[in-house]
């Protein structure tokens, strides 16, 4: 397992990038629905309805996602507070360290993982 300092600070700058895309998207997503409001615009019947549509559909899943990941990276900042961190949730066994250096908010390990 890769020193819990090293997986720390991974998921440490992981979270701050995270938060502020978490930020921006809320921004972005908040312009939009209130530029919409502002004009008179019927999506349905607009040539740029579809495309508006489209982006305010991608802006939410995106900051779903985002707020998704956030979870998780807390969740593996948790682990490593209570020292479960490094451990399968489905087997007990140790999680590969290049697992968890290319994917430091993993719960399971590679062959847990591929069970599903």
């Amino acid at each position: 397992m890769p020193p819990i300092a090293e997986i720390r600070g991974l998921l440490t700058a992981d979270r701050e990038r995270t938060a502020d895309l978490i930020s921006s998207l809320s921004g972005n997503l908040a312009s939009m629905v209130e530029a919409s409001r502002l004009t008179a615009a019927d999506d349905e019947h607009d040539p740029e309805g579809a495309t508006i549509a489209f982006e305010r559909s991608q802006a939410s899943t995106l900051l779903a996602a985002a707020r998704n990941h956030l979870t998780d990276v807390d969740a593996a900042l948790e682990r490593i507070a209570t020292g479960s961190y490094g451990r399968c949730e489905r087997c007990g066994q140790e999680v590969a360290r290049d697992r968890l250096l290319a994917r430091p908010t993993a719960r399971t390990c590679i062959g847990c993982a591929a069970v599903g």
